[in-house]
């Protein structure tokens, strides 16, 4: 089986033909146009797989310190019957671990340093069932979390900045004061640093400190945990089944999963991705529309060729395709060549810019600002082949115009003066 004439001689005029100047100067056009397609192609796959990839890191660490799916008392108070309501959370066949907690605010003082802080009372037993976050902690410190021992395990980056270590001793400072004949004081006990964790998540590093719940109870004059937090076998289903875990429990408990816990930052997430979406294809829109004036001059160049193969036989359609593969191969290859780079890129990011990085004497991502320090990407199909289609689709309408008007060359005209 022979190849059509019209994807030959389309292919034939795609590199170059004859080697004149002006036949040269065109090519140069089209390598131009393909080379833009590729380079649109590939920075649109590296920014959103390095977007899904942040995404995916500060999520997965955030879920390393944030339960599932978290359980409050209507009132805000302590909770009525724990145990009984774990036992009910369990029966849900999505969940794999629950465990109570204590949720307050306080102050933490060293000398004169003195910071806020988010103070989790939990239960050091049951605590891994729920989170990630005791696998960053050092030298085993959650086992030395006992009832009455008044040991704290804050940040890494909170003990940093009070400048402390484990066996140091800080004071936690509750908000609620204690009435005296004096006045109202500020309710205050030391506590001792029996270690550190590192959750690779700054906002919690910096601010989150975990005693033991009992101590938390009498610290902040609760009667029991003020919390349950649940993890689920996927962590996707977690809408769905803190509605299920609603009409389980009743409305006398307040019930929030991660999704809504950080809403506005993963909406502000999502919407930076489909803004870049946007910016960047008109990228690759400017690189296919040049297409048509590379086959505008090329069409002008090839006029007398197009007359010889009117008055041969050959139809304005048959014209018209082989215009429209000239301009649809340079929309292939240069999406092809975009797809081969950006993965590339996308694919070995973590290696590449470390190394720009040090040659660079630079820190592209600091840790207080964007939460990770290293640059991570996460190529996703379901962004890729959309990328893919759109080049291809905007290549194939550039070629329209010029092959149409390549169909409408007159060959009485064109030959006229050859």
């Amino acid at each position: 089986m022979q190849t059509p004439f019209e994807l030959n001689l389309g292919w034939r005029y795609t590199r170059a033909g004859r080697a004149t100047r002006r036949n040269g100067f065109i090519s140069f056009i089209s390598g131009v146009s393909m080379l833009g397609i590729a380079l649109g192609v590939a920075a649109l796959i590296i920014v959103l797989s390095v977007m899904n990839g942040f995404q995916k890191e500060v999520r997965d660490r955030m879920l390393g310190v944030v339960a599932h799916i978290e359980i409050y008392a209507m009132n805000g108070g302590a909770l009525p019957d724990v145990p009984g309501l774990i036992a009910k959370v369990k029966a849900n066949p999505q969940v794999v671990g629950a465990a109570p907690f204590i949720a307050a605010q306080a102050l933490v003082a060293r000398g004169e340093d003195m910071k806020g802080t988010i103070v989790r009372g939990i239960d050091p037993a049951l605590e891994p069932e729920v989170t990630d976050v005791t696998s960053g902690i050092r030298n085993s410190a959650l086992s030395r979390l006992v009832p009455g021992g008044f040991g704290v395990v804050p940040g890494v980056e909170l003990a940093r900045q009070l400048g402390v270590r484990e066996g140091d001793v800080i004071t936690l400072i509750a908000p609620s004061g204690q009435v005296t004949p004096a006045g109202v004081v500020p309710r205050l006990k030391q506590f001792t640093v029996v270690g550190t964790f590192d959750s690779g998540h700054f906002e919690y590093d910096s601010a989150l400190s975990m005693i033991h719940q009992d101590d938390a109870a009498r610290i902040f004059r609760l009667e029991g945990p003020t919390g349950v937090r649940v993890k689920l076998k996927d962590l996707h289903q977690a809408r769905e089944v803190a509605a299920e875990l609603q009409q389980t429990l009743g409305n006398e408990v307040l019930i929030r999963d991660w999704t809504r816990q950080n809403k506005t930052w993963f909406a502000a997430v999502q919407l930076e991705k489909r803004m870049m979406f946007i910016i960047l294809t008109l990228i690759v829109a400017v690189a296919a529309f040049n297409l048509v004036s590379t086959l505008v001059m090329n069409v002008t160049d090839k006029r007398a060729d197009i007359a010889i193969l009117r008055t041969l036989g050959a139809s304005p359609k048959s014209i018209m395709g082989i215009f429209v593969v000239q301009g649809a191969a340079v929309g292939v290859v240069g999406t092809l060549a975009g797809l081969l780079l950006g993965l590339g890129i996308a694919c070995n990011i973590d290696v590449l810019v470390p190394a720009l990085e040090k040659l660079l004497h630079a820190n592209f991502l600091p840790q207080d600002i964007y939460l990770i320090s290293r640059m991570p990407s996460e190529p996703l199909a379901s962004d890729i082949v959309p990328v893919a289609v759109i080049s291809l689709v905007l290549s194939f309408l550039a070629t329209i115009y010029p092959s149409w008007r390549a169909s409408r060359v007159n060959p009485a005209e064109a030959l006229r003066y050859e």
